[in-house]
């Protein structure tokens, strides 16, 4: 989790790709702050607003981004990719094993194998992918 004064773009993007579970601004009010870190503790991508707009949009204008996402995406079965789909709209794995009919265990099992074979670190970098491919909705 990066917690900071900085929101510009290449800030935000280089956080994330490097891993970060989430990126918030110094001027979140520190109620909100506690329940976000405990968001992203869960496993969920916790973006200022602001960075959230920026990100989506940095990240899709890209095209050699979007080219080395679509060919790593390549290597996923159909499911993964709704799976995937999921993660970069921000689902949790209940709310994907909803949208897809799935048990909790088995969308785990997705993001699992799916973490690996695209070389991702955590969800949120997952969900770039998805953004820098674009498979998800802008």
């Amino acid at each position: 989790m990066v917690l900071t004064t900085f929101d510009a773009d290449q800030h935000v993007l280089r956080a994330l790709r490097a891993g970060a579970s989430g990126f918030l601004v110094k001027s979140t009010p520190p109620a909100d702050l506690i329940g976000l870190v405990r968001v992203a503790a869960e496993g969920h991508m916790v973006l200022s607003p602001a960075a959230a707009r920026r990100l989506v949009a940095a990240s899709t204008d890209s095209q050699q981004a979007r080219d080395r996402a679509r060919k790593l995406i390549a290597a996923l079965t159909d499911r993964e990719v709704e799976v995937l789909r999921c993660l970069g709209a921000g689902m949790s794995n209940a709310q994907i094993a909803a949208q897809l009919y799935l048990s909790e265990a088995t969308v785990k099992g997705y993001v699992s194998r799916m973490l690996d074979k695209l070389g991702c670190a955590n969800r949120t970098q997952a969900g770039l992918l998805a953004h820098d491919a674009g498979i998800v909705g802008g």
